[in-house]
């Protein structure tokens, strides 16, 4: 005889009752990330390499060799 296997119940029941957080977090996380993203620049290649700051990075993590 088959034993009872209570973890897809268990699963089946946390899934109906957290649903509404996980997608409330998925949500969340995707609005502060594009966000985070928005401040720092439109993120073009060519407006990063005029940056001053990236150009002493650049300087000092690959020697100065061209990306």
């Amino acid at each position: 005889m088959r034993k009872f296997d209570p973890w897809p119940v268990f699963f089946k029941r946390e899934f109906n009752r957290n649903w509404p957080f996980l997608v409330g977090f998925a949500i969340t996380g995707t609005l502060i990330t594009k966000l985070s993203l928005g401040l720092t620049g439109s993120g073009r290649p060519e407006e990063i390499r005029v940056c001053p700051e990236t150009q002493k990075l650049k300087s000092l993590f690959y020697g100065g060799k061209e990306w």
